[in-house]
């Protein structure tokens, strides 16, 4: 685990992007940059499949499932079978551009993805937008309080749901269609 002072603190406004109106593409367009620069770096290939399944993931701050990925790789004939996907997708959390979320049973792009770090996912019940943010201080207060009963840290991802401003808005009817 990477030491939690060495890591920059972020506040709840970088996670609101995912709940606020904002340029996505410009999101989804430094994921990719992110994603093939790390990939030079290592020599890792970003395969076809692999590439898109990143993008797809990128099309929205939401999770979205291996089997909703499934169905859109059929779709552009692309694959056609589980293991392709499940490979795309381990191969892309090794390499820390994808995060799985357990109680979702799904995947959201890393919006973080060059820095060792571990996230607090602000889930909408509602429209399913994820916010990323990273909280050192949290980090570092788990590992101390799991530290006193003798307990090491191996994964501090912490997945809350709540509903964001939009969805919580009276006009909108407490539900909005999709995330930003």
């Amino acid at each position: 685990m990477v030491d939690a002072s060495s890591r920059p603190t972020f506040t709840a406004s970088e996670a609101a992007s995912a709940f606020e109106p904002h340029d996505h593409h410009a999101c989804a367009a430094d994921a990719m940059r992110a994603a093939e620069a790390v990939c030079a770096a290592q020599g890792a290939r970003l395969t076809p499949v692999r590439r898109r399944v990143l993008e797809l993931l990128w099309e929205s701050h939401r999770a979205v499932g291996a089997y909703e990925l499934l169905d859109r790789l059929k779709a552009e004939k692309l694959g056609s079978q589980p293991p392709s996907v499940y490979r795309a997708l381990e191969f892309l959390i090794e390499l820390g551009f994808v995060h799985k979320l357990s109680t979702q049973n799904a995947y959201l792009g890393c919006a973080h993805p060059q820095e060792a770090h571990s996230p607090l996912f602000l889930i909408c019940s509602d429209c399913g937008a994820v916010g990323e943010l990273r909280d050192p201080s949290l980090t570092q207060a788990l590992a101390e309080a799991a530290s006193q009963v003798n307990f090491g840290l191996k994964d501090t991802a912490i997945e809350i749901e709540g509903q964001c401003r939009k969805c919580a808005e009276p006009e909108s009817g407490g539900k909005a269609g999709s995330a930003p």
